[in-house]
Order: structure tokens, then C-alpha cells, then sequence
């Protein structure tokens, strides 16, 4: 039987207030995580595209996460729970997390744990992010996802409709990210990654929007579908004028827009 492809962090070092001894309290302590993930599909024909591959970053996030939750007596019970936040992704089929601390004795001390996915509870985090179509007279703070309204210039004749719109709305995004100083995202993990890092972004939807090939090639729509992916519950429109109708369980919303 074929090894399963797998993703690593090694020797990741952290300060944390950890454990259950009185001398433990109210002082951090350098922790060190290795986590090693079999991947549920082989890396082989993804044609290096990001998302399709499981991210370093939830690895280092699942670390944050569940550090960021409470303080634990535990390490063990650190490290199951850093292995549901990994396993939560799709994308990784099994995990083992090692957690040690270095402090505490010459040498280190800790736990090494295996988690298969569908055979421990996971946990899904909802990371909620605002969805803003068009330019905005004042750049929200926060997980904000801009979408031009419109694409740069008028469309060149032929060729697929819909794609030339995506790639005109592409473009757009990249002026509008340069008018506003913020980066561009193309696929899901630059989007997560945003969110997670509570940052703007405007979203350039070409990449994306091939997962959507009944999705119009139109801002709102685009902006529906995205918000319905992130479980995002409302979409703004840096407009005045009438706003177009929402699916179910989305709403519309208008917010001052900047002008040109």
C-alpha cells in the first residue's frame, strides 16, 4: 500500500502559560509542536494550484487557535486540540501532533498523539468576513472582502464571453486594490488567510469563479456566491442606486461609495 503524501511543520517554538503545577502559573514557558498531516489526495495533478493542497497555515493557525481558546493543564489535551482544528480541513485525512515542553526538565518533555479524520470530533470555525462590491468612500477595517463593480474598460469582441468578463473584473481588482494600498486574493487560501489575519482584500474572482460556471460573471452574483461559500450572511454595495435582489439567507445592504 502507497504512503499517503504528507505535510509538516517541525520545531515550531512558542512561549505559553501552560500547566498544572503552581510553580507553571502565571509564567510562560517555550513549547515546541511538530505536526505531520496525510493528506486525503495525492499532491500529484493539482497543477499548482494553492487550494488545492492543504496550507501551511492552518497548521500554524491551529496552534494559535487552540492556545488563543484557554490554558490548559495539559499538554495532552493541548494536542487534541490542535488535531480537530487540522482535521476540521477536508483536506487532511490524519494527523500526528507533538507537543513538548522545553523548560521544564534538561531536555524536553511532552506527547505524541494520532488522530484519524471522522474518528474524533472536529472543530469547524466560522471566521466571519464582510463582503463590500465596489469602491468604498472609506475602507472598512477588519476582514473585508472588496469586489470591483464593474470591469476595467469595455470587453473585446470574442472569444468566451464569460471569461473575458471575469478577466476584466480581474483587472479592475488589481487598480482598485492599488487606489485603496491593499493586496489582491485570488484563490481561497489568500482568502482565508485575510480573514483570519483580520485584513482587507480585494478579491480578483477569475480563479474562484471557474468553481461557479453557472454563477454569472456579474459583481453581485459573484458576490452572492462568494458570501455563500464563507457563510457570510450579508453582502454592501458601495452604490446609491437600486440594489439587486438577494438570494435566501443573504442580505443587501448600501454603504457610502467613493466617486470616479
Amino acid at each position: 500500500m502507497n504512503q499517503p503524501d504528507r505535510i509538516h511543520l517541525r520545531d515550531h517554538v512558542i512561549e505559553a502559560e501552560i500547566g498544572a503545577f503552581q510553580s507553571e502559573r502565571g509564567q510562560t514557558q517555550r513549547l515546541r509542536f511538530n505536526l505531520t498531516v496525510d493528506l486525503r489526495d495525492p499532491v500529484g495533478g493539482t497543477d499548482d494550484h494553492v487550494d488545492r493542497i492543504l496550507s501551511y497555515d492552518v497548521l500554524v493557525q491551529a496552534i494559535e487557535t487552540a492556545l488563543a481558546d484557554q490554558r490548559y493543564n495539559l499538554v495532552e489535551t493541548l494536542a487534541e486540540r490542535i488535531a480537530a482544528e487540522v482535521l476540521a480541513d477536508p483536506r487532511a485525512a490524519r494527523i500526528e501532533v507533538c507537543v513538548e515542553k522545553l523548560d521544564r526538565v534538561p531536555g524536553a518533555l511532552g506527547i505524541t498523539i494520532s488522530r484519524d479524520a471522522g474518528r474524533m470530533e472536529v472543530v469547524r470555525q466560522h471566521l466571519p468576513a464582510r463582503i463590500v462590491v465596489g469602491h468604498p468612500a472609506t475602507l472598512p477595517q477588519g476582514a473585508v472582502i472588496l469586489l470591483p463593480a464593474t470591469p476595467a474598460g469595455p470587453p473585446p469582441q470574442g472569444g468566451n464571453p464569460r471569461r473575458i468578463a471575469l478577466l476584466g473584473l480581474d483587472q479592475a481588482a488589481w487598480i482598485l486594490a492599488a487606489t485603496l494600498g491593499v493586496e489582491v486574493a485570488e484563490t481561497r487560501t489568500e482568502l482565508d488567510a485575510a480573514i483570519r489575519d483580520e485584513r482587507p482584500v480585494v478579491w480578483a474572482p477569475a480563479r474562484l469563479a471557474v468553481e461557479a460556471p453557472a454563477t454569472p460573471a456579474e459583481a453581485p452574483a459573484l458576490a452572492f456566491w462568494l458570501a455563500s461559500r464563507l457563510s457570510a450572511d450579508r453582502v454592501d454595495f458601495a452604490t446609491t442606486a437600486t440594489l439587486p435582489t438577494p438570494p435566501d439567507g443573504i442580505a443587501a445592504g448600501s454603504i457610502p461609495g467613493a466617486a470616479g
